[in-house]
């Protein structure tokens, strides 16, 4: 077995943050928020998180914010509850929750109705290039969330209304880093996810729909599908998109991996079937030692994420073969430039880089911090900042 490139994987995410004007970047503008919590978050589980400039960060961070408080992909972007809960997740990393209060209220009008929200201040003193700026409080309404909630328990991702169970989890994840799950009806959060769960244990994003560990966004795969021209494959032979492909989406959907982990924030795997999810999520593993996010499909680096935490959140991680699921992971490695892909010999990405770094974290693997497989962020984070608010 391998072992993985520390070195390696830290300057492949710094170099990707600094590319900004290639292919690769261009198609991924509009979910950069998304990429810099995968770049950030591995940063800081390889133990080098200070590599980066803190308030350099934040300060863009903030930028992407938009006045109904919600938070888009990039500067200019429209705000979507996955980009929101990307947002609060990198101020987790740098411990700046602290600063948020959320005891303020105020009536919010948004096109669902009237409801209540709360203005939360954020004491700004960011760093603009050499310059520091000493800013007023900036009144950031992060409880939009909870009007984006529905009558049955299930959430809309923005105003367009579009229901998923990944929604779900990011309301309650989100809410649970801000010590806000009060402003949500977590009862009828609960009761619509366990009406998506199928009688093989496993869940789909909506009730009635195929269990998935992972019906998830790469970053370049998911919806937009076109061919690539032969003249942009790599000089290698090797595509610069795994099947010459390019899909592209807003959000992250991992059916199985957001109902647990949704019931685990809120305490309520007591519903979950542990054996027959168990078994589900265990036969996802095939020969190479990968998973797969489904039956007869090929294994994917991102499912290491997706269904070992699953297994982690249920205890029965002892299911599946181990130490050739870490193997799997190392030898998708780029040990020349460092990152990691989808499966052996494919481009790298930031997002394989990112779930195989996480996927390793999970296996315990040798000096790399804990992760947390509910709320995907470091344990360290979690004791810091999570931890009180569990239930």
């Amino acid at each position: 077995m391998g072992e993985l490139q520390v070195e390696k994987h830290v300057k492949y995410i710094l170099a990707v943050e600094k590319r900004k004007d290639d292919f690769e970047s261009v198609v991924m503008e509009h979910l950069r928020l998304n990429g810099a919590y995968w770049g950030l978050t591995t940063l800081d589980i390889l133990g080098n998180l200070d590599v980066v400039d803190q308030d350099e960060v934040i300060s863009w961070v903030m930028q992407c914010q938009h006045e109904d408080g919600g938070f888009g992909g990039n500067i200019g972007h429209d705000p979507h509850m996955v980009y929101t809960l990307s947002a609060i997740q990198v101020l987790a990393l740098f411990d700046k929750l602290h600063v948020l209060d959320v005891d303020k209220p105020i009536t919010l009008e948004i096109s669902t109705g009237i409801c209540l929200g709360h203005l939360v201040r954020f004491p700004l003193h960011l760093k603009y290039g050499d310059t520091n700026v000493e800013g007023t409080h900036q009144l950031i309404n992060i409880n939009v969330l909870g009007s984006l909630q529905n009558e049955d328990g299930s959430f809309s991702g923005d105003m367009w209304g579009e229901v998923d169970t990944r929604f779900s989890y990011i309301a309650i994840c989100t809410l649970a880093l801000l010590h806000q799950l009060d402003k949500i009806d977590v009862g009828k959060a609960v009761k619509y996810i366990v009406s998506c769960k199928n009688v093989d244990g496993g869940f789909g994003c909506t009730p009635g729909a195929e269990s998935h560990a992972g019906q998830k966004l790469q970053n370049i795969r998911k919806i937009l599908t076109f061919h690539v021209p032969p003249h942009m494959l790599e000089s290698s032979g090797k595509s610069a998109f795994p099947s010459q492909k390019i899909q592209s989406s807003h959000s992250i959907c991992i059916a199985v991996f957001c109902c647990v982990g949704a019931l685990a924030i809120t305490g309520s795997l007591h519903h979950v079937d542990k054996d027959l999810i168990g078994w589900w999520l265990c036969e996802r593993q095939v020969k190479s030692g990968g998973l797969n996010g489904r039956p007869e499909k090929l294994p994917d680096v991102c499912y290491s994420w997706w269904v070992l935490s699953s297994l982690i959140m249920i205890d029965r991680v002892h299911w599946i073969d181990k130490e050739k699921l870490a193997k799997f992971i190392l030898d998708c490695q780029d040990t020349e430039k460092g990152g990691i892909s989808d499966r052996p010999d494919d481009a790298v990405d930031i997002f394989h880089t990112y779930f195989g770094v996480a996927g390793l974290s999970l296996l315990e693997y040798s000096g790399l911090k804990p992760i947390d497989p509910a709320y995907a962020l470091p344990v360290s984070v979690v004791n810091k900042v999570i931890l009180p608010c569990r239930p």
